[in-house]
């Protein structure tokens, strides 16, 4: 059995804003379930949704700081989560990086170093908890200074350093590696340093024992200029200490077979059953419903890595062709009017909610027919598996998690009963057209379109497979 700290700015269901939480917290569960003694650590934000019991577990002096280290578990399940309480740093209103009105928080760089040095102090037990683990999994930039603080230490526990997004560095000011107290043998060109500034990312990418990605094409990409942000030749140097592991998704909370969200549940053996859900979206969104019609969604962030530039070019040739298009998300202000725009025009065929639910996502990945993902980069993505999971073809480029998660339609494919989406490779409006219409083609073939949600609902993107390589990553080093 092994003792994990698992590092991480965000965790759901307790906090969200992106795919990060969704890993940590499910992966920790699966390591758990794995009999592994696993605690999570992560700052105690005001917006915390707490539901177990919060209990005082000590005080940590840390920078000339006290610190106080709080104990709950993860929503629901036995899972240990501790609790950084620093109330001028993290007791604010907004989220974990910006403020209500969507500005970086001003001292994120001294919020979560303070947060690192907390998890150090917890790593090496002098935070009086007397557990030591022998593995810290660290995520994201925001974590980054723990692998490099623990570098500096004798006998200390062996660090993974877990790169969720590449694009998100934790980039500051030279001058803050002395507000921040950072210790001189780590500030050097071959350290933390950066083209003259501090990078939070780098103290993983440099210090961690080892390197993982969330998908193995994403390992690939990040070692090349496209991708590595100025990094893939330090990336590309560490390549023997670098991998992929695909996340996986919480297969009980998606789940069409038990969804409590949607208005009629189903499996792949009861593909019939999926048409009251697409009834449902089209009544939702103010669409005619229709069941011949296919039903084509979007579910994300509106910014440009997930390729919404390239869908707004497509959507007016699209409006030619017998479909349907549904889109919840929010982001980018302008990508926001644009679409908006196109919804006011063709109000028979476009419908759009800006902003999350979580219970309208269920409900869209039940009810669409096709669901697009047309992402210039994706470590990993989640939607494309939760629709696969749905039997909702999902549209991909070729790219990241994209690429090794969903299987191109071509006969051959067919023939070995692997096809489960439509991919193509290049970042174009083209490309991603040409996809549409080859998926309108499928959709018309109801016996391939029946073999390929079959398929793609009967693939394993279970937290357990993932949970299992990481076990293995674990006991080698």
């Amino acid at each position: 059995m092994k003792k994990i700290l698992f590092v991480s700015s965000e965790v759901h269901p307790l906090i969200k804003t992106g795919g990060l939480a969704d890993v940590c917290g499910s992966l920790p569960i699966a390591l758990a379930e794995l009999s592994q003694d696993i605690k999570l650590i992560l700052p105690r934000y005001q917006s915390l949704k707490i539901t177990e019991e919060v209990r005082f577990l000590c005080t940590v002096r840390v920078d000339n700081r006290n610190v106080n280290i709080l104990e709950t578990r993860l929503p629901g399940t036995q899972v240990t989560v501790l609790l950084v309480d620093y109330p001028s740093y993290f007791n604010l209103p907004g989220n974990p990086y910006v403020d209500e009105l969507g500005e970086p928080w001003p001292n994120n760089a001294e919020r979560f170093a303070l947060f690192c040095k907390i998890a150090v102090e917890i790593a090496m037990d002098r935070a009086y908890l007397d557990w030591k683990p022998d593995i810290v999994h660290c995520n994201d930039w925001q974590t980054g200074l723990v692998p490099a603080l623990l570098s500096l230490e004798y006998e200390r526990p062996k660090t993974v350093f877990t790169i969720h997004n590449m694009a998100y560095q934790g980039l500051f000011p030279k001058a803050t590696i002395y507000d921040l107290n950072i210790p001189g043998p780590l500030w050097h060109i071959a350290g933390l340093e950066f083209y003259d500034k501090l990078s939070f990312i780098k103290g993983g990418l440099v210090y961690a024992d080892f390197i993982t990605t969330v998908s193995p094409s994403y390992a690939l990409e990040i070692q090349t200029a496209e991708f590595g942000y100025g990094f893939e030749g330090l990336l590309a140097s560490r390549k023997a200490s670098l991998g992929g592991i695909i996340n996986g998704i919480d297969l009980g909370h998606w789940n069409p077979e038990v969804d409590p969200y949607i208005s009629q549940t189903y499996t792949a053996t009861t593909l019939t059953k999926k048409r009251p859900n697409k009834a449902e979206v089209q009544r939702q969104f103010g669409l005619a419903i229709d069941d011949k019609i296919p039903l084509f969604s979007l579910i994300g962030r509106l910014v440009e890595q997930k390729g919404i530039d390239l869908l707004i070019e497509c959507l007016p040739e699209m409006m030619s062709m017998n479909l349907q298009f549904v889109l919840l998300g929010n982001g980018d202000k302008a990508y926001e009017k644009q679409l908006q725009v196109l919804a006011d025009e063709y109000p028979n065929k476009i419908a759009i909610k800006l902003g999350y639910d979580e219970v309208l996502a269920h409900v869209i990945e039940a009810g669409a027919d096709i669901f697009l993902m047309p992402s210039k980069f994706e470590p990993c993505g989640l939607n494309q598996m939760y629709s696969q999971r749905y039997g909702t073809i999902p549209i991909v480029r070729k790219t990241g998690g994209l690429a090794d998660t969903v299987t191109d339609t071509l006969p051959q494919t067919l023939a070995q009963d692997t096809a489960s989406g439509v991919v193509f490779n290049e970042a174009s409006a083209g490309a991603l057209l040409e996809a549409i219409k080859r998926a309108l083609i499928l959709y018309n073939v109801p016996s391939a379109w029946k073999k390929m949600q079959v398929n793609a609902m009967s693939k394993d993107f279970s937290w357990q497979r993932s949970a299992a390589e990481y076990l293995a990553l674990y006991n080698n080093l």
